[in-house]
């Protein structure tokens, strides 16, 4: 037989959908069908404990039967033999009440749990199957077990002795067979039945419409079709390592690709597709971003949680397809109206990070040449004192280095900075303030102890702070031009505070309240269209430019701490002081030197 070598022929879309419904639905019927079910036998099983306990209720408070028991409770075995217990009164009562009743069984028993009247007359005078505790107790109790007669719903209640309510004699027990209650459910099963056919046939009928309107959706698409186009447009966008965000000509996002959301800081399983830009997590700048796109705008650089991002938009028109009529490439009315933008991110963070390392290892450097020169004049000088016998003013001398520090630099005090990496860091910026005509100093009540044990962080912060202040010293209207930092570590937390001020006029004259030295810490915020006071020249350059202070306070509380204005300063100096609190940034004296004695 010669094979085809064709595919089967697959169900269609519409076809699968009914047959999925089809299946749900069916499902759905059935247990619902089994939980009603289920909820009528507990329900009937319920009513026949309840008829059960009536009817026992009945046969115990008859006279004839509580006189009877207490008689046959305190007799002797003579009478409670099976053809005793037969002839006497109470079988053919407690028979009459189960014919009358349709009772599975009519049970009377003694104080001892002794049957004395039963539908099987074999077994009177002999104890119960089921525990008659609870009856002879005296409380009445209803349940569903398994007998000798077999499983039914029961109710046992106690006799008592007449004259004596409290004393209880024996016991009635009265049952009704779980077959009836199974009987009487299956006259409930019909119009069950009925009603689930009924609705598994509508559930046919709405499924069939709905897979009608879905194909008319979906233009005539199967499923996997619609799939593959959605993976391939989800492939260009994981494929690119930049953001890419679309938004439509009314300011709604229709592309958020995977990217974006992690340069953002938004939650990668979140759905930003149709919100509004503005509430789509974006930095405040993008609104004017878009406003300004051009096929040649600018980019533009913003601060998004710990990263530094760079922007660009460009704006989307499309043209008419070639062979169109009337189409012509170079013709401005081919050009359809603005369809939206797409916004690109870049990551800049970790280059900014890199020119701040490089930065400092720069004055490093620088520092370390001006001490090498340093240390080879003083062991000239330590030579020739040596060379010429004067042992004593090479020792005294020796004893002025080692007090004064291994290098001179132009900071004031400088000798309160304890730890090495500190002292080479602020003497480099010291030189680099020096050369701009602006003396950086310690303060008096600086106090380090322990050694710094993220550079890194500290160099940032400190770096940023120092830079923002030299150039507001620079700037400012004071001939006296210096820069003043304080350092504190506080014992037992690790923790560095410093404190920086200049000489400069302050944070952006003519405004007022702490709601407005915020502003130096928002991204992008530059003053350098701020005005004097008395009413002269532009300040290009002081403090907020860029995005230092941004960045420190946000290094900053990403340790817990934090960056703030302490003092707005005024015009003519003294000018601003910044604080920063730096948690973990300093190890205790005591730390350092378990460390290095460890082998």
């Amino acid at each position: 037989m010669e094979a085809t070598g064709r595919r089967p022929a697959r169900l269609g879309f519409s076809a699968r959908m009914l047959l999925l419904q089809l299946a749900a639905m069916a499902l759905v019927v059935l247990l619902c069908a089994a939980v009603f079910g289920w909820l009528t036998y507990q329900r009937l099983g319920e009513n026949a404990e309840a008829e059960a306990l009536a009817v026992a209720r009945s046969v115990a408070a008859s006279s004839d039967v509580r006189s009877e028991v207490a008689a046959l409770a305190s007799a002797g075995p003579g009478r409670l033999s099976a053809p005793a217990l037969a002839g006497g009164p109470l079988q053919p009562l407690a028979e009459e009440v189960r014919a009358r009743t349709g009772a599975l069984f009519v049970v009377i028993t003694d104080d001892a749990g002794l049957r004395l009247a039963h539908p099987n007359p074999a077994l009177l005078g002999r104890r119960v199957s089921t525990d008659p505790s609870e009856a002879l107790a005296g409380r009445e109790t209803t349940s569903q077990e398994q007998g000798t007669l077999g499983h039914s719903a029961r109710a046992k209640v106690p006799v008592y002795a007449p004259g004596s309510p409290g004393a209880v004699v024996g016991e009635v027990s009265v049952g009704f067979s779980s077959q009836a209650v199974l009987e009487s459910l299956g006259g409930n099963i019909l119009p069950v039945a009925a009603t689930a056919a009924g609705a598994l046939g509508l559930g046919t009928l709405a499924s069939w419409f709905l897979g009608r309107r879905l194909k008319r959706l979906t233009l005539g698409l199967e499923p996997e079709e619609i799939a593959a186009l959605v993976q391939d447009q989800e492939a260009v966008l994981r494929g690119v390592d930049d953001g890419v965000i679309g938004v439509s000509a009314d300011r709604r996002i229709t592309v958020f690709n995977r990217k974006a959301k992690q340069l953002l800081g938004l939650d990668i399983g979140a759905d930003l597709v149709g919100l509004p830009l503005d509430r789509a997590g974006l930095p405040p700048a993008a609104g004017t971003l878009l406003a300004e796109a051009a096929p040649e705008s600018e980019p533009l650089e913003v601060v998004a949680g710990q990263r530094v991002l760079i922007l660009t938009a460009r704006a989307v028109q499309a043209s008419r397809r070639p062979g169109r009529r009337g189409y012509r490439p170079d013709a401005a009315a081919d050009v359809a109206p603005e369809l939206g933008w797409v916004v690109m991110l870049r990551d800049r963070t970790e280059l900014q990070a890199l020119t701040r390392q490089l930065d400092a290892v720069g004055a490093l450097s620088t520092v370390l040449r001006a001490q090498r020169h340093e240390f080879a004049n003083r062991l000239h000088t330590i030579s020739g004192l040596l060379g010429i016998g004067e042992h004593e003013q090479a020792r005294e001398y020796l004893g002025t280095i080692m007090a004064g520090g291994p290098l001179k630099y132009p900071v004031e005090q400088a000798e309160l900075l304890q730890d090495a990496y500190l002292q080479a860091f602020i003497g480099a910026k010291g030189m680099e303030a020096a050369e701009r005509g602006v003396s950086l100093r310690v303060g008096p009540e600086t106090m380090i102890r322990g050694q710094v044990s993220d550079p890194q962080d500290v160099t940032t912060v400190i770096g940023n702070l120092i830079d923002n202040a030299v150039r507001a010293a620079v700037h400012g209207s004071n001939p006296d031009r210096w820069v003043e930092i304080e350092l504190l570590d506080e014992p037992g937390t690790g923790t560095l505070h410093l404190v920086v001020a200049d000489s400069g006029d302050g944070i952006r004259a003519g405004t007022a309240g702490e709601e407005d030295t915020e502003t130096v810490f928002a991204e992008g915020f530059s003053t350098a269209e701020a005005v004097r006071p008395d009413g002269g020249a532009a300040l290009p350059d002081i403090h907020g430019q860029g995005f230092g202070l941004p960045l420190s306070r946000q290094l900053a509380r990403r340790r817990g701490g934090d960056v703030w204005v302490a003092d707005r300063g005024r015009s003519g100096g003294p000018g601003a002081v910044f604080c920063a609190r730096l948690p973990g940034t300093v190890v205790p004296p005591a730390a350092v030197a378990h460390e290095g004695n460890q082998p």
